[in-house]
C-alpha cells in the first residue's frame, strides 16, 4: 500500500464522485489549533459548545439559584487554590459546525477524514455517535484513539511513507444522521477492479435474514458496484462499506485495501494471495465469477466479542488483562502478596 492509496481513500478525495449514491455530507477544514487541541491529554470543552439552542439569560439565572447554595463553606481562598483552566475557543470553526448541523437536519454523524470515533461511543448519553452540538463532537473526537491514530501516522503501514513526505490537511466530516440497522451493512473488497468478496460489517452479531437473503443481498451488491463505482474510483484495489436500505444500496465509505483496514471476516492472507479463494460451499463452476459472500450462521458459532467494548474500560484493566504493561502486573502481584500475607498474619493471631 502506499501514501497515494491512503489519501484517496480521504473522504473528501471521494465524495464529489460519489455523492448522489451516499448520504448528505459537509466537510469542514480543521485548523492547526485545533489539531492541537484534539491532540492534548486533557478534556476541556470550549465554553457554550454544548449548547443546542441559547437559553434565556433569566432561566440560566433561575437555574443557578435553585442548584447551587451557598453556605459559606466555599471560600475565595479554596477557590485560589484550585487550578486555573482556560478553555480554548473556536469561534470560526464552531458557527461553521453549527450551520452544518442545522443544514443537515439537526442531528450529525461526525468523522475526519478516514476515520469515525466509533471508538469512543461509551462516552456519549446514548451509546451511539449521534451529535446535535458541537461539544458532542469535540467530546467522541477527543475520546477517540481511531482519531488521533489518523492525527499521528495514518501513513505507518505505507511502503513509500520515507520517501513521501505529505502534510495532511484534515477536515471534520459531517454526514446526515440516519439509523442504521447494523445488519444491513457490508463490507465489500475489490481486487483488480473486481469485486471479491462480501461480508456483514458486524461480525459480532447473528442475524438470521442474512443467511436466508444471502444471494439476493449479494445480487443486490454487485448491481450496484457496477453501476455506480467500477471504473469510477481513483485506484483498482479498495475496500467499500454500504447499507441496504428498504431495496436501495447506499455508499458509506472507502478504505484502502491493506492492514490499514479492518478485514472482519476474512483474513488479509487471503484477500492478498495471487490465487483466487472461495467458500467450500460454492465452489461449483457455475459460482466461479461470483464474489464470496460470509456471515455469521447459526450452526458454526462465529460470533465475535464487540471489537469495540474494551476501549470503555479503564486503561489499567485492559493493560493488566492483555500483558500490555509488565510493571503494572508486578505492582498488582506484588499487591496480592501483601494481602495474602496480612491475612495470614491475621488467622495466626486468632
Amino acid at each position: 500500500m502506499k501514501v497515494q492509496h491512503v489519501l484517496n481513500c480521504s473522504f473528501s478525495s471521494w465524495y464529489p464522485s460519489f455523492k448522489r449514491c451516499t448520504l448528505r455530507s459537509r466537510v469542514i477544514p480543521l485548523p492547526k489549533c485545533f489539531i492541537d487541541y484534539l491532540l492534548e491529554d486533557r478534556i476541556v470543552l470550549p465554553k457554550g459548545s454544548g449548547e443546542v439552542q441559547p437559553k434565556p439569560k433569566e432561566s440560566v439565572e433561575s437555574d443557578d439559584e435553585d442548584y447551587f447554595e451557598d453556605d459559606g463553606r466555599w471560600s475565595s481562598t479554596a477557590e485560589a487554590d484550585m487550578p486555573v483552566i482556560t478553555a480554548p475557543l473556536f469561534p470560526e470553526l464552531e458557527q461553521k459546525i453549527r450551520d452544518a448541523i442545522e443544514y443537515l437536519g439537526g442531528d450529525v454523524f461526525p468523522k475526519l477524514n478516514w476515520s469515525s470515533p466509533k471508538d469512543a461511543s461509551w462516552i456519549s448519553f446514548d451509546k451511539s455517535l449521534r451529535c446535535t452540538a458541537p461539544a458532542d463532537i469535540y467530546l467522541l473526537l477527543k475520546s477517540s484513539d481511531f482519531v488521533a491514530h489518523d492525527l499521528t501516522c495514518p501513513f505507518e503501514t505505507c511502503e513509500d511513507i520515507d520517501s513521501n513526505k505529505t502534510d495532511v490537511q484534515y477536515e471534520l466530516v459531517l454526514r446526515v444522521w440516519k439509523n442504521l440497522h447494523p445488519g444491513m451493512e457490508f463490507r465489500c473488497f475489490v481486487k483488480n477492479g473486481t469485486l471479491i468478496a462480501i461480508c456483514q460489517r458486524h461480525e459480532s452479531e447473528y442475524y438470521d435474514f442474512i443467511e436466508t437473503q444471502k444471494d439476493d443481498i449479494r445480487e443486490d451488491i454487485m448491481t450496484f458496484f457496477k453501476q455506480n463505482i467500477r471504473g469510477r474510483f481513483a485506484e483498482k484495489e479498495y475496500v467499500f462499506d454500504v447499507y441496504k436500505d428498504k431495496g436501495r444500496i447506499l455508499l458509506m465509505d472507502f478504505n484502502p485495501y491493506g492492514l490499514f483496514t479492518d478485514s472482519l471476516m476474512f483474513s488479509w492472507e487471503e484477500l492478498l494471495a495471487d490465487q483466487p479463494f472461495q467458500d467450500s460451499e460454492e465452489n461449483d463452476t457455475a459460482n466461479m465469477e461470483l464474489p464470496v459472500f460470509r456471515c455469521v450462521q447459526k450452526e458454526n458459532s462465529g460470533m465475535k466479542p464487540n471489537p469495540y467494548a474494551i476501549y470503555g474500560l479503564p486503561k489499567d484493566f485492559v493493560d493488566l488483562s492483555l500483558g500490555t504493561d509488565p510493571q503494572k502486573l508486578l505492582d498488582f502481584l506484588k499487591m496480592k502478596s501483601n494481602m495474602n500475607s496480612e491475612e495470614s498474619d491475621t488467622d495466626n493471631d486468632t
